[in-house]
Order: C-alpha cells, then structure tokens, then sequence
C-alpha cells in the first residue's frame, strides 16, 4: 500500500502547531525512486518568511554514523580488507596493551564492546590528543555482556577507516559514498548558514547554531569524526537510500549482513548500526537510525521501502517523547 501523503503531511504539521519543532521535511520510496514526498513549517520561527523547503540543509547527526561510517566500513569489508570479527589490534598495532584490542569491529557495530555512553573529550586538545585519548579509555565492561549505544564507537571505526586507507573519513565518504551517487549537497561542516535549518540552542556556544555541527565532541575535531557532523538534504538521503535497496547494488551484500539481529539473546536487538524500529518485531524488518538534532531514515528491504523525516529540534528541551510519537506514527504510515 502506497503511504498517503495527506495523512503525512496532517501529522508533521501537528508536530509544528505543538512546538515540538518549527518544520519538517520528508520523502518516502522504494528502490525504483521517491514516490511521495513533502515540507512543511518554517526554516527558523525567528524567521517567519522563510519556509522549510526540500532542499534545506540539516545537520544530520548520528546519520553521519550511517552515511559515512557504516558505508565506508561496509566498502572495506566487501573489498576483504576487514573482517567483522578482527580485534582492532589486528589493524591497530598501536592497541596493543591496552583494553579496546581486542573488542571487535562487529562488537563496535553493535554497541557491544563494554565503552563508555560518550568520549570523554572535554579534557583532551588537538586531534591527535583527542584521537590517542580515546584508543586507550578503559572500558566499562567486558565486551559481549551488554547492548549500550554509545558514540564512541563510531568514532573509533571511522580512525580505524582512516588508519586502513591512509586517507581522511571526509575525503573517503565523499570520494566513496556520496559522490557516486549524486549527493552533491552532502558533506561536513562548517557551512554557510543560509540554507541550514538551525538546531537546538548550545550552552557551550551560546546561541542556536546553523551551519555549525551541534555535537560537541564533532566541533572539538573541526566538525569531522564518526560521531557526528555531516549535513545534507532530503533528496540526497532519499538517493542514499534507495541506493540501500537495489539488490545487485554495489552495498547489497552489506545491507543483508547490517539488517539482521546480531546481537543475539541480547537487549535490546542490534543489528550493524541500524536497529529494528520500535514498535515492530524483528520479523517486521524495518530498521532505524536516528540523529539527536530531530533526523531519522527507516528502511526495509523486506518490504522495498524507505522513507526519510528531517525535523530541526529547535526548542530547547531533553522530553523525547514528543518526537518520538510523530516518528513513531509516521513509520506507521509509510510501513504498513
């Protein structure tokens, strides 16, 4: 059954009438292309005359972890220069001693290697710094006891993409990803403000920032890590996604071995990166990511179909639980 783009439309803008953000824009399809999509709401509620529209510029977030991470390490492994079940050591030399040798690149991509909920970064300057203070961080538990999302793991697969190509992950996602497929709109920051959607006010800079990524830890290393950091647009994830489900594409193989249960008997279930949505079943086999700024891309090879919601997360609050009924609902709609 084809999503009804009214119902949509009538939702997002319930969303926008209850402050929960000032605008959204969305896109729904399957592999042959987008088959509905749509905006609603202002850009900035500062900025009455400026609509959102479909080519607005989102700091996606934790998508980065998706567009640029995942995709990369799913091309090194494809190429055979990684197995999911190395230890980073493996790669890594320089772990050796330490306690995140031996954790895994699947264990990493399933939130199951024992780190810690966030990289303690606030007390480590320059890159480098930053870079070595993370590889030796204690972890919190043994790996394998517990599924805990944390971002420090896609930074620490995105240094170990850039230790295996030499090559930095902003120049291996555009250079792999993005350019091959059209996404000319995507890339990491900075960026000029005016066609960015703002987010959410930043005590550490002191305004709502626009342009400029909103993670913290991603600001530290000049906008660029696997935590956070690129921008992009609704047509370009919906190209990126339907990309996902061609199913003699270049990333097929990757996609089948990502969106599946890795984790086991193990709570809640993971697979690499994506996680079954809330409110399904596994069996269902639609699979989610979210970023914190208000972004979510869904996709389901079982029923070849994906769908992308873009909100800015403007108003300052930590209450999820709006967004997450309006996403909720949404997936709904386009997941029957």
């Amino acid at each position: 059954m084809t999503p009804d783009p009214d119902r949509i439309e009538r939702l997002l803008l319930q969303g926008v009438q209850q402050q929960v953000y000032p605008g959204a824009v969305w896109a729904t399809g399957d592999a042959d292309g987008t088959h509905a999509s749509g905006s609603c709401g202002l850009l900035d509620p500062e900025d009455p005359g400026r609509p959102m529209t479909p080519d607005t510029v989102f700091d996606v977030a934790s998508l980065t972890k998706i567009i640029a991470v995942w995709s990369v390490i799913g091309t090194l492994w494809q190429q055979q220069r990684l197995s999911l079940d190395d230890p980073l050591a493996a790669h890594m030399p320089e772990l050796n001693g330490y306690q995140l040798a031996s954790v895994s690149v699947r264990q990493l991509l399933t939130h199951t290697a024992g780190l810690p909920l966030r990289a303690n970064l606030r007390n480590l300057y320059g890159t480098d710094q930053i870079r070595t203070g993370v590889l030796r961080e204690p972890l919190n538990r043994p790996p394998g006891q517990a599924v805990e999302y944390t971002d420090r793991a896609a930074l620490i697969l995105g240094f170990l993409a850039e230790h295996l190509t030499a090559t930095p992950l902003d120049h291996l996602a555009r250079t792999t990803v993005w350019q091959p497929l059209g996404m000319t709109a995507t890339r990491f920051g900075p960026l000029p403000a005016e066609r960015c959607a703002p987010t959410e006010h930043d005590d550490d800079a002191g305004r709502h920032l626009r342009g400029t990524v909103h993670d913290f830890s991603a600001r530290l290393l000049g906008g660029v890590c696997g935590i956070a950091g690129a921008f992009s647009t609704a047509p370009d994830l919906a190209a990126y996604l339907q990309h996902l489900l061609q199913p003699f594409g270049t990333s097929a193989a990757w996609v089948q071995e990502s969106l599946q249960v890795q984790t086991g008997d193990l709570q809640p279930a993971r697979g690499l990166f994506w996680h079954p949505a809330s409110g399904t079943d596994p069996a269902d086999g639609v699979y989610v990511h979210y970023g914190f700024t208000g972004t979510g891309m869904w996709i389901s090879p079982k029923q070849n179909r994906w769908a992308v919601l873009l909100t800015n997360k403007l108003y300052y609050s930590r209450d999820r639980h709006p967004l997450k009924e309006i996403r909720n609902t949404f997936r709904t709609l386009v997941f029957q």
